[in-house]
């Protein structure tokens, strides 16, 4: 059977319509996706008091490359990861990756350098922090 070029033509042009109207209808759900933070969080309750300053602290020194809640980002690892619960990496793995920075061994993301700035004591918050979102997420 065939088919003359006016209605191929026909056919082309009605199949590329639908194509186009199913693209647009599918960006404003991609878009949302890929411009909303909040879209990343893992789904954890309110932030516990007793590790708010850690939290704040993991904000301000490590969630431009660990994302907010720790769940990754392009720049580095989620620390709301199995790969870092207390049994692979001890909470002093923690501190020594921030005092003089890690060489990169699970991701490639390349080496992370130390963290200027926070002490020991921030350090420690953050690492409470840290072991809570990974609790809350049901990894230990």
């Amino acid at each position: 059977m065939s088919v003359n070029m006016s209605t191929r033509s026909r056919m082309q042009a009605r199949m590329a319509g639908i194509a186009l109207v199913v693209l647009v209808a599918a960006l404003p759900a991609c878009e949302s996706n890929a411009t909303n933070q909040d879209a990343a969080k893992p789904a954890v309750g309110a932030t516990p008091a007793d590790v708010q300053a850690g939290e704040a602290k993991f904000s301000a020194n490590c969630a431009a490359c660990h994302g907010i809640r720790g769940v990754g980002t392009k720049q580095g690892p989620p620390l709301v990861h199995k790969i870092y619960e207390p049994n692979h990496h001890a909470d002093m793995a923690f501190q020594r990756a921030a005092e003089n920075g890690v060489r990169a061994h699970h991701w490639e993301f390349g080496n992370m350098p130390k963290i200027e700035g926070v002490t020991p004591a921030d350090v420690e918050q953050i690492i409470r922090y840290v072991r809570w979102l990974q609790r809350d997420a049901g990894i230990y």
